[in-house]
């Protein structure tokens, strides 16, 4: 029996993943941004499993979550974009040297299940899509979002800024998809991962080559992280092989 439980304790120390007595589990507090929420609660239930760790898991959009974090929020591990990682380390809220590389996304284009698909196959194609369209929903530029600060900005660039405002449903965090869904909105644009989950919407495809904009995800340490251990081999989880499945089915690519 004793031998039995030395085996155990050397595999769970060899897979860097903590302890597997109750004894020794910890909570690890998770703050993700909302495009990678998905991929953490899916891969959360392996890891208490192997672990006997607990997951707790808080999101917003990255921008939110910078904020929350500056202003003293307790927390173990973020995963949010490397540049939010590398001044956060440099204000003493993540510890130096943790930023680790998770996933990439691009932005796409959904409809609601049986609507006619538009053609967004070239960067033209998009912007008679966008102009066509009744209404526009995407993320409000001013929560933070990543993908709407960028499609504010391609807007602009594209010269549709003025005629794109009037009718723009803007949703503040969370899935575009609902107001797709709800009929709110015509044509929804978002990263990937947050409209392949949602079944009543269909994802018409990804922003043309010339004016895709990936966004990175890095999970990165709190400097005040309750057990610094189990919240290393959590984030060592999700950048694991069990990851990969779960980046794809998600609509996301493992980081380079």
């Amino acid at each position: 029996m004793k031998s039995h439980m030395y085996r155990a304790a050397i595999l769970a120390t060899a897979l860097g993943l903590g302890a597997l007595s109750p004894a020794a589990a910890s909570e690890i507090k998770v703050l993700s941004a909302g495009a990678f929420k998905q991929v953490v609660v899916a891969l959360v239930p392996g890891f208490e499993k192997q672990t006997g760790h607990k997951v707790t898991i808080d999101n917003g959009t990255v921008g939110e979550l910078k904020k929350r974090i500056e202003g003293g929020e307790a927390f173990d591990v973020a995963v949010i974009s490397p540049g939010v990682v590398d001044e956060l380390a440099a204000a003493g809220k993540l510890t130096a040297g943790s930023k680790t590389a998770l996933a990439s996304v691009g932005i796409g284009v959904m409809v609601k299940v049986g609507a006619p698909k538009p053609d967004i196959s070239t960067v033209d194609a998009f912007k008679k899509a966008v102009l066509a369209a009744k209404t526009v929903a995407y993320i409000d530029p001013a929560s933070g979002g990543s993908s709407g600060v960028y499609l504010e900005k391609l807007f602009e660039k594209m010269g549709i800024a003025d005629q794109v405002k009037p009718k723009a449903k803007l949703k503040n965090g969370g899935y575009v998809a609902e107001l797709i869904v709800s009929g709110e909105a015509e044509l929804g644009i978002h990263q990937i991962s947050e409209i392949v989950p949602v079944k009543e919407v269909v994802l018409v495809g990804p922003l043309p080559k010339e004016i895709q904009n990936s966004t990175t995800y890095a999970a990165g340490l709190g400097a005040h992280a309750k057990d610094k251990d189990a919240a290393a081999a959590f984030i060592k989880y999700l950048s694991g092989p069990d990851a990969a499945a779960v980046l794809k089915s998600k609509g996301m690519d493992k980081a380079s």
